[in-house]
């Protein structure tokens, strides 16, 4: 009960997924995809678009990546709140600085 009273609301997150153009590559991100994510909190956005895309019936027709796997980064730009990236490793989600995208 009190969760449900103390939930916050539901947030349109603006998400844009960089990925390589082969698995473990560690240079030449590219933008595949961006969309928005409905949720309550950053780390309810990367739990959200994880099982996304990588789901195969979850995934959008348009999206042209390939599934999420570790390395590859996710950008969640909350406009004036500021702008996170966040790489997949093997521990789960860990913020970046954006200089890894190049």
């Amino acid at each position: 009960m009190i969760k449900a009273i103390t939930k916050r609301a539901s947030i349109q997150y603006d998400v844009t997924i960089f990925q390589t153009p082969k698995y473990r590559e560690k240079k030449g991100y590219k933008q595949v995809f961006r969309t928005y994510i409905h949720a309550s909190t950053r780390e309810n956005c990367l739990e959200e678009t994880f099982s996304r895309f990588n789901v195969t019936d979850r995934i959008p027709a348009n999206y042209k990546g390939r599934f999420l796997a570790t390395g590859d980064i996710i950008l969640i730009d909350e406009g004036t709140g500021g702008q996170y990236y966040y790489q997949l490793k093997s521990g789960g989600w860990q913020p970046v600085n954006r200089i890894h995208i190049r």
